[in-house]
């Protein structure tokens, strides 16, 4: 919980900085600091929340793939969707990102993370 909040604020600054800051467009500033807190997600939960010692390359192409999904569904769908409709873009950001942590927390712990059969943790 504590590290998808941090990285969820590295999304929220970056959304701020690019869009209110530099007047990057709503799109690409959602997508690039999406992009960024979801590359830094991927290694603090990776080290940190789940403890894996699995082979990384499979982790990471089944975290694409999942983070694929959920850009789709919840940043290029929600988020957008929200904003175009007329919702400031940080509410639209954060109540698309309510849907997104369910979601991501399941991928990453059933999916990505999973414990192997006849593995252990350490």
């Amino acid at each position: 919980m504590l590290i998808n909040g941090f990285t969820f604020s590295v999304d929220l600054l970056l959304l701020t900085l690019l869009r209110s800051g530099l007047r990057i467009s709503l799109p690409v500033a959602f997508t690039l600091s999406y992009l960024t807190a979801f590359g830094l997600s991927f290694a603090l939960n990776r080290s940190l929340n789940f403890r894996s010692h699995a082979r990384v390359g499979r982790q990471l192409v089944v975290y694409l793939v999942a983070i694929g999904v959920n850009y789709l569904a919840f940043i290029a769908g929600v988020a957008n969707a929200l904003a175009a409709v007329g919702l400031e873009y940080h509410v639209a950001r954060i109540l698309a990102a309510l849907c997104e942590g369910v979601y991501t927390y399941c991928v990453l712990r059933w999916v990505v993370f999973r414990k192997e059969p006849g593995r252990t943790s350490s």
